[in-house]
């Protein structure tokens, strides 16, 4: 991104930001959420973060608009917010060399909160070995969504599929009945997510972290796990219905949840939509992890904190305040509800959870099932020119998986030499 757009963008965030009431500490949350269930999820800490005396002031921009880079420059520029969404770790990393971050290990430590985090949760906030991120909610990136209504009239049932071609096989008999069989938003965002979380379910842990991890291996695009995980976003490609294109994620989440479309393959935060719409699992709505499935993309939404000489005292009690309240056993488990996510404890109040947290939960127990997310493992340029090569694969249907290939090939070579 230019340094005028950078420039742009910055300036129009800090117009943008809200200020609440009058507190006698105020923080400045710097976020990425935008729809009714995430601001719902958002409210919950909002709520509880005031009725402890402290105020917050919003900086919300849209999904995937250069939010690491924008933060990057509000701090370099000496406006920098006290709490801040992130999954790269390298943000921590150059925020940590500038003396610019604050350091969770023993906070937690002394609370008793890290023991009580699963395995997956504990890897995604550390950096280097130290606890560098307030984990929030647990998703996984790619869960099939249905409508059981939907599924009822079809004559199908997703929760028997045990592959992929199975899934597809049934695609006529639902059409005849009258219904869209997959509803998916073609933006580079979503068609990015499809991506990576079907090279986990295709692939399994060895082919997606040879794709996504902190060094990728060129060798992988030459497998036939990975080609086939290509030749699968294909066929998802061939399936969308014509009003697909830049349809938001939520959009195509209601398409699912007013009948007019049976499923929906996206990130599970997908629920927090059908609870905002009064759906209920295992009533309204189905959910099961892609059929066949070798290894969930997992998902671990958190904040991290500024720090450094210019954060003063009363502001630093806040900004540990605002961790306290995150990871806080009853807090976590409503933000899940509203979010459409799962606790970041294991130790969380069970009373809201669901059959889709439990089939997470069953999950993530299982051994060498679960992979990271790729922006909490890769290199942040990587990931973009994946999205940028798979998108423009999505909306050409003369481009062929070799040419993915090659793409991906030469990309490999231009970033990482």
């Amino acid at each position: 991104m230019h340094l005028k757009k950078l420039a742009a963008l910055t300036a129009a965030l800090m117009v943008t930001a809200t200020a609440t009431a009058s507190y006698a500490t105020d923080l400045v949350i710097y976020h990425t959420w935008s729809t009714p269930s995430e601001i719902a999820a958002l409210n919950v800490l909002k709520t509880q973060l005031n009725a402890d005396g402290n105020g917050w002031t919003d900086i919300a921009i849209p999904h995937d608009t250069g939010a690491n880079v924008s933060l990057t420059n509000m701090v370099t520029g000496g406006n920098p917010p006290n709490v801040f969404m992130n999954s790269d770790p390298n943000i921590i990393r150059d925020l940590t060399k500038q003396g610019l971050t604050v350091p969770l290990t023993q906070f937690f430590k002394e609370n008793d909160v890290s023991a009580h985090f699963p395995e997956t949760v504990l890897r995604a906030v550390t950096v280097d070995g130290e606890i560098m991120k307030i984990p929030t909610g647990v998703h996984i990136d790619g869960m099939l969504y249905y409508n059981l209504d939907v599924a009822k009239k079809a004559g199908v049932d997703p929760a028997k599929w045990t592959s992929l071609d199975a899934m597809f096989a049934d695609f006529p008999k639902i059409k005849a009945a009258g219904f869209q069989p997959l509803a998916v938003g073609s933006q580079d965002f979503q068609v990015g997510y499809l991506t990576h979380a079907l090279i986990a379910a295709i692939g399994g842990p060895d082919i997606y972290n040879r794709v996504y991890g902190e060094k990728p291996d060129p060798t992988v695009f030459d497998t036939p796990e990975f080609r086939k995980a290509i030749d699968t976003v294909r066929e998802f490609s061939n399936n969308v219905d014509q009003g697909s294109s830049n349809r938001a994620w939520n959009e195509t989440t209601n398409m699912v949840i007013t009948g007019k479309a049976l499923m929906q393959i996206h990130g599970d935060w997908m629920k927090g939509e059908w609870r905002n719409a009064g759906k209920v699992a295992g009533k309204d709505f189905g959910c099961v992890n892609i059929p066949g499935t070798k290894a969930l993309s997992v998902t671990v939404d958190a904040w991290g904190l500024l720090g450094g000489p210019s954060v003063d005292d009363a502001h630093k009690k806040a900004e540990l305040d605002f961790a306290k309240i995150v990871v806080d056993p009853k807090i976590t488990a409503e933000f899940a509800a509203k979010k459409g996510s799962t606790p970041v404890r294991l130790d969380a109040p069970t009373a809201n959870l669901d059959q889709c947290n439990t089939l997470v939960l069953d999950s993530l127990k299982k051994p060498n099932f679960s992979v990271q997310s790729p922006f909490n493992i890769s290199d942040s340029d990587w990931i973009r020119s994946i999205w940028d090569i798979m998108f423009k694969y999505w909306g050409d249907p003369k481009m062929t998986t070799d040419d993915v290939v090659k793409q991906m090939k030469d990309q490999y070579q231009t970033i990482f030499g």
